[in-house]
Protein backbone atom coordinates (compact mmCIF):
# COMPACT_ATOMS: atom_id res chain seq x y z
CA UNK A 1 0.00 0.00 0.00
CA UNK A 2 1.77 3.17 -1.10
CA UNK A 3 2.03 5.64 1.50
CA UNK A 4 0.84 9.01 1.85
CA UNK A 5 -0.21 12.15 4.64
CA UNK A 6 -2.31 14.52 3.73
CA UNK A 7 -0.63 17.06 6.10
CA UNK A 8 2.61 16.68 3.58
CA UNK A 9 0.05 17.16 0.68
CA UNK A 10 -1.61 20.00 2.17
CA UNK A 11 1.15 22.26 3.64
CA UNK A 12 4.36 21.12 4.19
CA UNK A 13 5.03 20.78 0.44
CA UNK A 14 4.05 24.20 -0.11
CA UNK A 15 6.25 25.22 2.86
CA UNK A 16 9.45 23.20 1.01
CA UNK A 17 8.37 24.87 -2.28
CA UNK A 18 7.92 28.07 -4.19
CA UNK A 19 4.99 28.98 -1.30
CA UNK A 20 7.08 28.95 1.71
CA UNK A 21 6.69 32.67 2.24
CA UNK A 22 3.18 32.84 1.20
CA UNK A 23 0.21 33.70 2.88
CA UNK A 24 -1.45 30.06 3.64
CA UNK A 25 -4.30 31.25 5.66
CA UNK A 26 -5.58 34.60 6.81
CA UNK A 27 -8.24 34.68 9.83
CA UNK A 28 -7.59 36.21 13.35
CA UNK A 29 -3.43 35.89 12.26
CA UNK A 30 -2.03 35.57 9.21
CA UNK A 31 0.48 32.44 8.68
CA UNK A 32 2.61 31.43 5.93
CA UNK A 33 2.80 28.43 4.44
CA UNK A 34 6.47 27.98 6.18
CA UNK A 35 4.97 29.22 9.80
CA UNK A 36 1.62 26.99 9.37
CA UNK A 37 4.52 24.09 8.64
CA UNK A 38 5.92 24.81 11.79
CA UNK A 39 2.82 25.11 13.35
CA UNK A 40 1.63 21.82 12.53
CA UNK A 41 4.54 19.76 13.26
CA UNK A 42 4.89 21.08 16.70
CA UNK A 43 1.47 20.86 17.65
CA UNK A 44 0.91 17.25 16.67
CA UNK A 45 3.78 16.33 18.54
CA UNK A 46 2.54 18.05 21.52
CA UNK A 47 -0.88 16.13 20.67
CA UNK A 48 1.59 12.88 20.76
CA UNK A 49 2.67 13.96 24.11
CA UNK A 50 -0.57 13.62 25.74
CA UNK A 51 -0.31 10.05 25.13
CA UNK A 52 -2.80 9.70 21.93
CA UNK A 53 -1.99 6.94 19.39
CA UNK A 54 -2.07 6.54 16.08
CA UNK A 55 -6.17 6.47 15.06
CA UNK A 56 -6.90 8.16 18.02
CA UNK A 57 -9.66 10.34 17.31
CA UNK A 58 -9.63 14.30 18.03
CA UNK A 59 -13.03 16.02 18.26
CA UNK A 60 -12.82 20.20 17.40
CA UNK A 61 -15.77 21.88 18.33
CA UNK A 62 -14.16 25.23 17.26
CA UNK A 63 -14.78 28.89 15.35
CA UNK A 64 -13.53 28.99 11.80
CA UNK A 65 -10.04 30.42 12.57
CA UNK A 66 -6.41 29.34 12.30
CA UNK A 67 -6.43 27.04 15.39
CA UNK A 68 -9.00 24.93 13.74
CA UNK A 69 -7.01 24.53 10.63
CA UNK A 70 -4.09 23.64 12.33
CA UNK A 71 -5.90 21.25 14.74
CA UNK A 72 -6.95 18.86 11.30
CA UNK A 73 -3.85 19.49 9.23
CA UNK A 74 -1.42 18.82 12.73
CA UNK A 75 -3.86 15.58 13.35
CA UNK A 76 -3.26 13.91 9.97
CA UNK A 77 0.54 15.09 10.43
CA UNK A 78 0.59 12.94 13.88
CA UNK A 79 -1.96 9.75 12.39
CA UNK A 80 -4.31 10.58 13.98
CA UNK A 81 -8.42 10.99 13.32
CA UNK A 82 -9.29 14.86 13.02
CA UNK A 83 -13.34 14.54 13.82
CA UNK A 84 -14.82 18.41 13.05
CA UNK A 85 -18.00 18.67 14.85
CA UNK A 86 -20.99 20.80 13.67
CA UNK A 87 -20.69 24.32 16.49
CA UNK A 88 -24.73 24.18 16.21
CA UNK A 89 -25.29 21.13 18.30
CA UNK A 90 -26.38 21.96 22.49
CA UNK A 91 -24.18 20.05 24.86
CA UNK A 92 -26.01 16.51 25.03
CA UNK A 93 -26.33 16.30 21.15
CA UNK A 94 -22.47 16.63 21.38
CA UNK A 95 -21.89 13.92 24.35
CA UNK A 96 -23.13 11.56 22.47
CA UNK A 97 -21.20 12.13 19.28
CA UNK A 98 -18.05 12.33 21.52
CA UNK A 99 -19.25 9.03 23.06
CA UNK A 100 -19.91 7.43 19.98
CA UNK A 101 -16.45 8.71 18.48
CA UNK A 102 -14.62 7.61 21.63
CA UNK A 103 -12.17 10.27 21.05
CA UNK A 104 -9.74 10.83 24.46
CA UNK A 105 -9.21 14.44 23.51
CA UNK A 106 -11.60 17.48 22.78
CA UNK A 107 -10.10 20.65 21.47
CA UNK A 108 -13.24 24.17 21.83
CA UNK A 109 -13.40 27.36 20.99
CA UNK A 110 -15.00 30.15 24.06
CA UNK A 111 -17.01 30.80 22.16
CA UNK A 112 -18.69 26.87 22.39
CA UNK A 113 -17.75 26.99 26.07
CA UNK A 114 -20.69 26.38 27.61
CA UNK A 115 -21.84 22.76 25.43
CA UNK A 116 -18.15 21.91 25.71
CA UNK A 117 -18.14 21.70 29.39
CA UNK A 118 -21.51 19.75 29.58
CA UNK A 119 -20.39 17.13 26.73
CA UNK A 120 -16.93 16.40 27.82
CA UNK A 121 -18.34 15.80 31.55
CA UNK A 122 -20.61 13.25 30.02
CA UNK A 123 -18.20 11.58 28.24
CA UNK A 124 -16.44 9.25 29.97
CA UNK A 125 -13.49 8.22 28.07
CA UNK A 126 -12.42 12.19 27.14
CA UNK A 127 -8.78 12.53 29.23
CA UNK A 128 -8.10 16.09 27.77
CA UNK A 129 -9.47 18.88 27.17
CA UNK A 130 -7.64 21.45 25.01
CA UNK A 131 -9.19 25.24 25.45
CA UNK A 132 -8.53 27.78 22.52
CA UNK A 133 -9.06 31.49 22.80
CA UNK A 134 -9.38 32.14 26.70
CA UNK A 135 -11.98 28.87 27.15
CA UNK A 136 -12.95 28.62 30.93
CA UNK A 137 -12.86 25.08 31.60
CA UNK A 138 -15.63 23.89 34.09
CA UNK A 139 -15.22 20.04 33.31
CA UNK A 140 -14.12 17.00 36.32
CA UNK A 141 -11.21 16.45 38.04
CA UNK A 142 -10.14 13.25 35.84
CA UNK A 143 -10.12 15.39 32.72
CA UNK A 144 -6.56 17.28 32.41
CA UNK A 145 -6.91 20.65 30.71
CA UNK A 146 -4.19 22.20 28.65
CA UNK A 147 -4.67 25.58 26.50
CA UNK A 148 -3.81 25.46 22.99
CA UNK A 149 -1.33 28.03 22.83
CA UNK A 150 0.62 25.65 24.99
CA UNK A 151 0.81 23.09 22.60
CA UNK A 152 2.49 25.17 20.11
CA UNK A 153 5.52 25.33 22.13
CA UNK A 154 8.32 23.44 21.89
CA UNK A 155 7.19 19.52 21.75
CA UNK A 156 9.73 17.47 23.76
CA UNK A 157 10.36 14.84 20.99
CA UNK A 158 9.95 16.53 17.86
CA UNK A 159 7.72 15.41 15.05
CA UNK A 160 9.80 17.00 12.08
CA UNK A 161 8.41 14.53 9.83
CA UNK A 162 4.56 13.38 9.56
CA UNK A 163 3.68 10.11 10.27
CA UNK A 164 4.15 7.31 7.69
CA UNK A 165 0.67 6.61 6.90
CA UNK A 166 -0.51 4.45 4.31
CA UNK A 167 -3.46 6.02 1.62
CA UNK A 168 -6.07 4.08 3.22
CA UNK A 169 -4.92 5.10 6.95
CA UNK A 170 -8.01 7.32 8.86
CA UNK A 171 -7.52 10.74 8.10
CA UNK A 172 -11.37 12.59 9.11
CA UNK A 173 -14.55 11.12 10.42
CA UNK A 174 -17.25 13.45 9.84
CA UNK A 175 -20.52 13.17 11.20
CA UNK A 176 -23.66 13.42 9.69
CA UNK A 177 -27.02 12.04 9.49
CA UNK A 178 -27.26 11.65 5.87
CA UNK A 179 -29.62 9.27 4.37
CA UNK A 180 -30.23 7.23 7.52
CA UNK A 181 -31.62 9.44 10.69
CA UNK A 182 -29.02 9.44 13.56
CA UNK A 183 -25.65 11.21 13.31
CA UNK A 184 -22.76 8.87 12.38
CA UNK A 185 -19.41 9.14 11.49
CA UNK A 186 -18.73 9.19 7.84
CA UNK A 187 -14.69 7.71 8.09
CA UNK A 188 -12.59 9.50 5.21
CA UNK A 189 -8.98 8.28 4.24
CA UNK A 190 -5.97 9.99 3.53
CA UNK A 191 -5.78 9.54 -0.53
CA UNK A 192 -9.33 10.78 -0.29
CA UNK A 193 -8.44 14.38 0.15
CA UNK A 194 -6.17 14.41 -2.81
CA UNK A 195 -8.70 13.19 -4.38
CA UNK A 196 -11.41 15.75 -4.17
CA UNK A 197 -8.21 18.15 -5.07
CA UNK A 198 -7.61 16.16 -7.91
CA UNK A 199 -11.24 16.22 -9.42
CA UNK A 200 -13.56 19.07 -8.03
CA UNK A 201 -10.64 21.54 -7.38
CA UNK A 202 -8.50 21.23 -10.48
CA UNK A 203 -10.78 20.22 -13.04
CA UNK A 204 -14.13 21.90 -12.13
CA UNK A 205 -13.16 24.84 -9.88
CA UNK A 206 -10.21 25.48 -11.44
CA UNK A 207 -8.69 26.99 -8.50
CA UNK A 208 -4.85 27.98 -9.18
CA UNK A 209 -2.33 29.64 -6.55
CA UNK A 210 -3.14 33.30 -7.14
CA UNK A 211 -6.89 32.62 -5.92
CA UNK A 212 -8.33 33.32 -2.46
CA UNK A 213 -10.80 31.03 -1.03
CA UNK A 214 -13.48 32.39 1.51
CA UNK A 215 -16.30 29.74 2.95
CA UNK A 216 -20.16 30.25 4.13
CA UNK A 217 -20.34 26.74 5.33
CA UNK A 218 -17.67 26.16 8.04
CA UNK A 219 -14.95 23.46 8.13
CA UNK A 220 -17.27 21.58 10.27
CA UNK A 221 -18.67 20.65 7.10
CA UNK A 222 -17.54 18.25 4.34
CA UNK A 223 -18.29 21.14 2.12
CA UNK A 224 -16.59 24.00 4.31
CA UNK A 225 -13.67 21.76 4.39
CA UNK A 226 -12.55 21.11 1.00
CA UNK A 227 -13.59 25.00 -0.02
CA UNK A 228 -11.32 26.05 3.53
CA UNK A 229 -8.45 23.60 3.49
CA UNK A 230 -8.49 21.27 0.91
CA UNK A 231 -8.35 23.19 -2.17
CA UNK A 232 -6.48 26.11 -1.25
CA UNK A 233 -3.32 24.55 0.51
CA UNK A 234 -3.13 22.01 -2.06
CA UNK A 235 -3.42 24.72 -4.87
CA UNK A 236 -1.14 26.67 -3.06
CA UNK A 237 -4.21 29.72 -2.38
CA UNK A 238 -4.83 31.41 0.63
CA UNK A 239 -7.60 30.47 2.19
CA UNK A 240 -9.67 33.19 4.00
CA UNK A 241 -11.05 32.14 7.19
CA UNK A 242 -14.11 33.92 9.18
CA UNK A 243 -14.60 32.96 12.45
CA UNK A 244 -17.79 35.04 13.39
CA UNK A 245 -21.58 34.07 12.61
CA UNK A 246 -22.31 34.20 8.81
CA UNK A 247 -24.60 36.83 7.79
CA UNK A 248 -24.45 39.12 4.72
CA UNK A 249 -23.25 41.84 6.59
CA UNK A 250 -20.47 40.81 7.71
CA UNK A 251 -19.17 38.50 4.82
CA UNK A 252 -19.66 41.59 2.46
CA UNK A 253 -17.45 43.45 5.13
CA UNK A 254 -14.81 40.63 4.90
CA UNK A 255 -15.20 40.31 1.32
CA UNK A 256 -14.20 44.27 0.64
CA UNK A 257 -10.88 43.69 2.85
CA UNK A 258 -10.01 40.38 2.11
CA UNK A 259 -10.83 40.40 -1.71
CA UNK A 260 -11.71 36.76 -2.11
CA UNK A 261 -11.93 35.25 -5.72
CA UNK A 262 -13.88 32.58 -4.71
CA UNK A 263 -16.84 32.67 -2.91
CA UNK A 264 -18.45 29.18 -1.52
CA UNK A 265 -21.88 29.59 -0.22
CA UNK A 266 -25.21 27.83 -0.24
CA UNK A 267 -28.85 28.88 -1.40
CA UNK A 268 -30.41 30.27 1.47
CA UNK A 269 -27.09 32.56 2.34
CA UNK A 270 -27.14 33.88 -1.09
CA UNK A 271 -30.61 34.68 -0.89
CA UNK A 272 -30.03 36.43 2.28
CA UNK A 273 -27.34 38.43 -0.16
CA UNK A 274 -30.54 39.32 -2.16
CA UNK A 275 -32.52 40.51 0.63
CA UNK A 276 -29.55 42.28 2.63
CA UNK A 277 -28.41 46.19 2.40
CA UNK A 278 -24.97 45.01 1.60
CA UNK A 279 -23.77 47.35 -1.68
CA UNK A 280 -23.53 45.12 -5.18
CA UNK A 281 -19.99 46.01 -4.94
CA UNK A 282 -18.72 44.82 -2.06
CA UNK A 283 -18.50 41.42 -3.65
CA UNK A 284 -16.19 42.66 -6.93
CA UNK A 285 -13.14 40.86 -6.37
CA UNK A 286 -15.17 37.60 -6.52
CA UNK A 287 -14.19 35.60 -10.20
CA UNK A 288 -16.84 32.90 -9.04
CA UNK A 289 -19.13 31.41 -6.99
CA UNK A 290 -20.23 28.27 -5.73
CA UNK A 291 -23.09 26.81 -4.18
CA UNK A 292 -23.99 23.06 -2.92
CA UNK A 293 -26.38 21.69 0.35
CA UNK A 294 -29.32 21.23 -1.66
CA UNK A 295 -30.47 22.92 -4.97
CA UNK A 296 -30.02 26.06 -5.94
CA UNK A 297 -33.24 28.18 -7.86
CA UNK A 298 -32.52 29.40 -11.07
CA UNK A 299 -34.04 32.95 -10.09
CA UNK A 300 -32.24 33.02 -7.42
CA UNK A 301 -28.62 32.25 -9.49
CA UNK A 302 -30.09 35.13 -11.71
CA UNK A 303 -30.52 37.28 -8.86
CA UNK A 304 -27.03 36.65 -7.85
CA UNK A 305 -25.86 37.52 -11.44
CA UNK A 306 -27.20 40.64 -12.28
CA UNK A 307 -27.18 41.99 -8.71
CA UNK A 308 -23.33 41.47 -7.92
CA UNK A 309 -22.20 40.13 -11.09
CA UNK A 310 -20.61 36.57 -10.60
CA UNK A 311 -22.25 33.43 -11.75
CA UNK A 312 -22.34 30.42 -9.51
CA UNK A 313 -21.21 26.74 -9.96
CA UNK A 314 -24.30 25.00 -8.57
CA UNK A 315 -23.45 21.56 -7.41
CA UNK A 316 -23.99 18.13 -5.47
CA UNK A 317 -21.96 16.32 -3.01
CA UNK A 318 -22.23 14.61 0.35
CA UNK A 319 -20.52 13.98 3.73
CA UNK A 320 -19.79 10.36 2.60
CA UNK A 321 -18.39 11.38 -0.66
CA UNK A 322 -16.22 14.27 0.92
CA UNK A 323 -17.00 16.81 -1.86
CA UNK A 324 -18.81 17.44 -4.87
CA UNK A 325 -19.67 14.90 -7.41
CA UNK A 326 -22.01 16.58 -9.67
CA UNK A 327 -21.54 20.08 -10.93
CA UNK A 328 -22.20 22.80 -13.29
CA UNK A 329 -18.86 23.42 -15.31
CA UNK A 330 -17.80 27.40 -15.44
CA UNK A 331 -18.15 26.65 -19.14
CA UNK A 332 -21.29 25.22 -19.03
CA UNK A 333 -23.63 26.83 -16.56
CA UNK A 334 -27.18 25.63 -16.84
CA UNK A 335 -29.05 27.69 -13.92
CA UNK A 336 -31.72 25.14 -12.27
CA UNK A 337 -29.78 22.00 -12.73
CA UNK A 338 -27.40 20.17 -11.34
CA UNK A 339 -24.93 19.82 -14.24
CA UNK A 340 -22.87 16.57 -15.58
CA UNK A 341 -20.48 14.27 -13.28
CA UNK A 342 -17.26 15.29 -11.59
CA UNK A 343 -14.35 13.89 -13.33
CA UNK A 344 -13.51 10.45 -12.07
CA UNK A 345 -16.79 10.16 -10.46
CA UNK A 346 -19.40 7.50 -11.72
CA UNK A 347 -22.93 9.08 -11.53
CA UNK A 348 -26.28 6.79 -12.23
CA UNK A 349 -30.08 7.39 -12.38
CA UNK A 350 -31.68 3.82 -11.03
CA UNK A 351 -35.11 2.59 -10.67
CA UNK A 352 -36.64 0.34 -8.13
CA UNK A 353 -35.30 -2.50 -9.47
CA UNK A 354 -31.77 -0.87 -9.84
CA UNK A 355 -31.69 -0.86 -13.83
CA UNK A 356 -30.36 2.57 -15.27
CA UNK A 357 -33.15 4.46 -15.80
CA UNK A 358 -33.99 6.34 -19.26
CA UNK A 359 -33.43 9.62 -20.36
CA UNK A 360 -36.00 12.07 -18.11
CA UNK A 361 -37.31 8.74 -15.73
CA UNK A 362 -36.39 9.60 -12.55
CA UNK A 363 -35.11 7.23 -10.06
CA UNK A 364 -32.84 7.45 -7.32
CA UNK A 365 -29.16 8.67 -7.22
CA UNK A 366 -26.18 6.37 -7.04
CA UNK A 367 -22.45 7.20 -7.37
CA UNK A 368 -19.20 5.82 -7.31
CA UNK A 369 -15.28 7.35 -6.96
CA UNK A 370 -12.42 7.52 -5.27
CA UNK A 371 -12.97 9.52 -2.75
CA UNK A 372 -16.58 7.45 -1.01
CA UNK A 373 -15.91 6.63 3.02
CA UNK A 374 -14.76 3.82 3.90
CA UNK A 375 -17.94 3.33 5.58
CA UNK A 376 -20.04 4.25 8.96
CA UNK A 377 -18.24 3.91 12.31
CA UNK A 378 -20.66 1.03 14.52
CA UNK A 379 -23.56 1.62 11.78
CA UNK A 380 -23.76 -1.61 10.18
CA UNK A 381 -26.85 -1.32 8.87
CA UNK A 382 -26.68 2.02 7.59
CA UNK A 383 -23.13 0.93 6.01
CA UNK A 384 -25.16 -2.44 4.22
CA UNK A 385 -28.33 -0.01 3.22
CA UNK A 386 -26.04 3.21 1.88
CA UNK A 387 -22.81 1.71 0.33
CA UNK A 388 -23.27 -1.07 -2.19
CA UNK A 389 -20.48 -2.87 -4.25
CA UNK A 390 -18.29 0.44 -4.74
CA UNK A 391 -21.55 2.35 -5.27
CA UNK A 392 -23.32 4.84 -2.82
CA UNK A 393 -27.37 5.44 -2.76
CA UNK A 394 -27.36 9.01 -2.26
CA UNK A 395 -31.01 8.75 -1.51
CA UNK A 396 -31.52 12.07 -3.90
CA UNK A 397 -34.23 11.55 -7.04
CA UNK A 398 -32.99 12.83 -9.50
CA UNK A 399 -33.29 12.65 -14.02
CA UNK A 400 -30.87 12.97 -16.41
CA UNK A 401 -31.68 14.55 -19.40
CA UNK A 402 -30.73 13.96 -23.35
CA UNK A 403 -27.62 16.09 -22.96
CA UNK A 404 -26.93 14.16 -19.91
CA UNK A 405 -27.24 17.13 -17.66
CA UNK A 406 -28.44 15.96 -14.10
CA UNK A 407 -31.77 17.84 -12.31
CA UNK A 408 -32.94 17.29 -8.92
CA UNK A 409 -36.38 15.92 -7.99
CA UNK A 410 -35.88 15.63 -4.42
CA UNK A 411 -35.51 13.31 -1.31
CA UNK A 412 -36.03 9.83 -2.26
CA UNK A 413 -37.07 9.82 1.63
CA UNK A 414 -38.80 11.67 4.15
CA UNK A 415 -35.33 13.72 4.98
CA UNK A 416 -34.94 17.21 4.45
CA UNK A 417 -32.39 19.68 3.90
CA UNK A 418 -32.73 22.95 5.98
CA UNK A 419 -30.02 25.70 5.16
CA UNK A 420 -27.91 22.43 3.52
CA UNK A 421 -28.04 20.46 6.30
CA UNK A 422 -30.08 16.99 6.91
CA UNK A 423 -32.97 17.63 9.61
CA UNK A 424 -34.82 13.98 10.61
CA UNK A 425 -38.98 14.94 10.70
CA UNK A 426 -38.88 12.04 13.52
CA UNK A 427 -36.19 14.27 15.59
CA UNK A 428 -38.34 17.17 15.86
CA UNK A 429 -41.57 15.81 15.68
CA UNK A 430 -40.37 14.31 19.29
CA UNK A 431 -39.43 17.56 20.80
CA UNK A 432 -43.12 18.94 19.40
CA UNK A 433 -44.50 15.80 21.54
CA UNK A 434 -42.82 16.46 24.62
CA UNK A 435 -44.22 20.02 24.94
CA UNK A 436 -47.06 19.17 27.50
CA UNK A 437 -50.20 20.83 25.19
CA UNK A 438 -49.60 18.58 22.17
CA UNK A 439 -50.74 15.34 21.22
CA UNK A 440 -49.77 14.59 17.45
CA UNK A 441 -46.97 16.68 15.26
CA UNK A 442 -45.65 15.80 11.75
CA UNK A 443 -42.85 17.63 10.37
CA UNK A 444 -42.10 18.01 6.48
CA UNK A 445 -40.31 20.62 4.07
CA UNK A 446 -41.91 23.40 2.59
CA UNK A 447 -40.81 26.31 0.27
CA UNK A 448 -40.03 29.38 1.10
CA UNK A 449 -40.61 32.27 -0.78
CA UNK A 450 -37.13 32.08 -2.15
CA UNK A 451 -37.90 28.47 -3.66
CA UNK A 452 -35.63 27.00 -0.19
CA UNK A 453 -37.01 23.78 1.47
CA UNK A 454 -37.34 24.57 4.97
CA UNK A 455 -38.65 22.67 7.76
CA UNK A 456 -42.56 23.26 9.03
CA UNK A 457 -44.63 21.42 11.99
CA UNK A 458 -48.60 20.52 11.91
CA UNK A 459 -49.66 19.90 15.24
CA UNK A 460 -52.68 18.41 17.04
CA UNK A 461 -53.07 19.53 20.65
CA UNK A 462 -54.16 17.73 23.71
CA UNK A 463 -58.16 17.94 24.66
CA UNK A 464 -57.19 19.54 27.86
CA UNK A 465 -54.26 21.55 26.02
CA UNK A 466 -53.34 24.77 28.16
CA UNK A 467 -53.44 27.86 25.27
CA UNK A 468 -50.27 28.19 23.33
CA UNK A 469 -49.12 29.90 20.17
CA UNK A 470 -47.08 29.06 17.14
CA UNK A 471 -44.40 31.01 17.88
CA UNK A 472 -44.26 29.74 21.54
CA UNK A 473 -44.02 25.59 19.98
CA UNK A 474 -40.65 27.02 17.73
CA UNK A 475 -39.43 28.72 20.44
CA UNK A 476 -39.78 25.21 22.94
CA UNK A 477 -38.23 23.55 19.79
CA UNK A 478 -35.45 25.53 19.62
CA UNK A 479 -34.70 25.22 23.28
CA UNK A 480 -34.51 21.47 22.77
CA UNK A 481 -32.67 21.01 20.01
CA UNK A 482 -29.80 22.46 17.80
CA UNK A 483 -31.72 26.03 15.79
CA UNK A 484 -31.66 24.60 12.21
CA UNK A 485 -33.85 22.04 13.34
CA UNK A 486 -36.42 24.00 14.31
CA UNK A 487 -39.73 24.21 12.49
CA UNK A 488 -40.01 27.68 10.59
CA UNK A 489 -43.82 27.71 10.59
CA UNK A 490 -46.11 25.53 13.15
CA UNK A 491 -49.89 25.00 12.04
CA UNK A 492 -52.26 24.39 14.91
CA UNK A 493 -55.02 21.33 13.32
CA UNK A 494 -57.50 19.14 14.29
CA UNK A 495 -56.56 15.88 13.13
CA UNK A 496 -53.61 14.97 10.91
CA UNK A 497 -54.12 12.70 8.08
CA UNK A 498 -54.28 9.01 8.35
CA UNK A 499 -54.48 6.10 6.45
CA UNK A 500 -57.12 3.43 7.51
CA UNK A 501 -54.75 1.36 9.76
CA UNK A 502 -53.68 4.80 11.44
CA UNK A 503 -50.46 5.65 9.76
CA UNK A 504 -49.65 9.48 9.09
CA UNK A 505 -50.26 10.38 5.52
CA UNK A 506 -47.18 12.74 5.33
CA UNK A 507 -47.79 13.27 1.65
CA UNK A 508 -51.05 14.98 2.62
CA UNK A 509 -49.51 16.72 5.53
CA UNK A 510 -46.82 18.50 3.12
CA UNK A 511 -49.39 19.39 0.69
CA UNK A 512 -51.83 21.18 3.52
CA UNK A 513 -48.36 22.90 4.56
CA UNK A 514 -47.03 23.76 0.98
CA UNK A 515 -47.85 27.24 1.21
CA UNK A 516 -46.79 27.92 5.29
CA UNK A 517 -43.81 30.10 4.63
CA UNK A 518 -45.32 32.02 1.77
CA UNK A 519 -48.83 32.94 3.16
CA UNK A 520 -48.63 36.09 5.53
CA UNK A 521 -48.55 35.23 9.34
CA UNK A 522 -51.98 36.47 9.80
CA UNK A 523 -53.54 34.51 7.48
CA UNK A 524 -51.31 31.75 8.79
CA UNK A 525 -52.24 32.19 12.16
CA UNK A 526 -56.18 32.74 10.93
CA UNK A 527 -55.92 28.81 9.64
CA UNK A 528 -54.69 27.35 12.94
CA UNK A 529 -57.12 25.79 15.55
Amino acid sequence: MAQFNAADFLVHAQARGEFADKNAVEGTRTRTYAELSDDVARLAANLRGLGLHRDDRVLCFMVDDVEFLTTVVAAFHAGLVAVPISTMYNGHELSEILIDSGARVVVGSAEFTDAVNEAVALAPEVEHLVTSGGMQADVPDRINVVDWESLLDEPATPMAQPEDTSEDAWALWLYTSGTTGKPKAAMHRHANIRHVYQTYGKQVLRITSDDRCLSVAKIFFAYGIGNSVFFPLAAGATTILEPRRPTPAVFAERTRTAKPTLFFGVPTFYNGMIHSDVADADFASVRLGVSAGEPLPAALQEKILARFGFEILDGLGSTEALHIFLSNDPDDIRHGTTGKPVPGWDVEVRDEAGAVCDVDVPGELFIRGESLALGYWRRTDAQRSVFLGGWMRTGDTYTRDADGIFHCMGRSNDLLKAGGIWVTPSEVEARLLAHPSVMEAAVVGAEDEAGLVKPVAAVVLTDDAAPVTSAELIAWCREGLASFKAPRAVRILDDLPKTATGKLQRFRVREQLSDSLTTPDSELEGANR
